[in-house]
């Protein structure tokens, strides 16, 4: 947690020093960061902590001396901190990232590169907001350069809000759920206790581009309902999930007596992309009083609105709880915004799903 000035210590480690450098530039940019030290690998960073205790550290999944999950691993074991996993776009790398999350990291961010400011300015957004999420969690033993942010644009920029009543109440119900910081074990929880036959699930979770491929595959091998990455047009069926892929907003729409998904671009929607207000707006829009939607745990306000919107179109929504949150900052902002009808922890919200979808 940070300190008593409510300033976060930083510790970068990776073994580019072009990534060490654009990593710390980037964090410093951010009013709340007040401090970062960069090491080019693990050793190094071992005895820097000797004089330097960090908030949170962004860890390398592959470096020379030692890979990254062995040094999680020893970190977690011996003096847990929250830790970024910091990956490149591959399919090895976005494995061995899950992975990372499974002993104890607490988020997934794509190393930055470079690009049109517009792109610099997005990757600054995602580093800087997964670093003060890291912040906020509890990890246990297993565990000032300002720049003007521009301005954080709404579901307008992507979807028209919802004018009227969406399509009659049918028999045929969707899940619309979103999370971010802490999601994907939470989602993990979620998604294993639905049946095989429960009503389709369209899921928006914060994660880099080519990591959602990977994560959803997981998710397949474990669970009774089928699990797979949104492409455009996909048709949302009982026992099927659908998660957005990085970096690609998803949105519900209705064909007839078909619902399917549209997977598009589009500028970052309440600091994200994909963004669960997008989401949620359509499926207030398209999808009304047969939505169940559904809020975890993640740091921000993203989801609140949409799932209000949801809510005013007569949807049912479930909020996560603050004890089974990792972060309890977009379950807290729907909550306060009126959107949730009941609040739950984390471990009984399938059951309530379906409870509800069945009655």
């Amino acid at each position: 947690m940070p300190g008593g000035n409510g300033k976060l210590k930083v510790l970068v480690i990776d073994d580019s020093a072009v990534v060490r450098q654009v990593l710390t530039e980037i964090l410093l940019s951010d009013p709340v960061i007040e401090t970062v030290v960069a090491c080019g690998d693990p050793f190094a960073a071992a005895e820097r902590m000797k004089t330097f205790v960090p908030d949170v550290i962004t860890l390398d999944v592959e470096m020379p001396k030692m890979d990254g999950i062995t040094f999680l691993k020893k970190l977690m074991c011996q003096h847990p901190i929250p830790v970024v996993m910091c990956s490149s776009l591959t399919e090895e790398n976005s494995a061995t990232a899950l992975k990372a999350i499974e002993c104890g990291a607490v988020d997934i961010i794509q190393k930055p590169k470079t690009g049109t400011k517009a792109f610099l300015e997005e990757s600054r957004i995602m580093v800087c907001d997964a670093v003060k999420a890291a912040a906020k969690v509890k990890v246990s033993p297993m565990c000032n350069v300002f720049h003007e942010i521009p301005p954080k644009l709404t579901a307008d920029a992507v979807l028209e809000a919802p004018k009227g009543n969406a399509m009659i109440k049918t028999t045929e119900k969707v899940i619309l759920v979103g999370a971010s910081t802490g999601g994907t074990e939470a989602l993990s929880v979620f998604l294993q206790g639905l049946p095989a036959d429960s009503p389709g699930v369209v899921i928006v979770q914060h994660m880099p581009e080519n990591f959602t491929a990977s994560f959803a595959n997981r998710l397949d091998g474990i669970c009774r309902v089928t699990v797979k990455q949104a492409d455009d047009n996909d048709t949302v069926l009982p026992g099927r999930v659908l998660i957005a892929p990085g970096n690609k907003h998803l949105l519900i729409k209705r064909s007839g007596a078909r619902y399917y998904v549209e997977v598009k671009d589009g500028p970052l929607v309440s600091r994200h992309r994909p963004s669960v207000d997008v989401l949620f707006r359509s499926g207030a829009r398209y999808v009304g009083k047969n939505a169940v939607g559904v809020i975890l745990t993640g740091m921000g306000d993203d989801g609140a609105k949409g799932m209000k919107e949801m809510k005013d179109a007569g949807a049912f929504n479930i909020a996560q709880d603050e004890r089974t949150s990792v972060v309890f900052g977009m379950p807290k902002m729907a909550i306060e915004a009126g959107a949730a009808d009941i609040v739950l922890p984390l471990e009984t919200i399938s059951s309530a799903v379906m409870k509800y979808c069945t009655a």
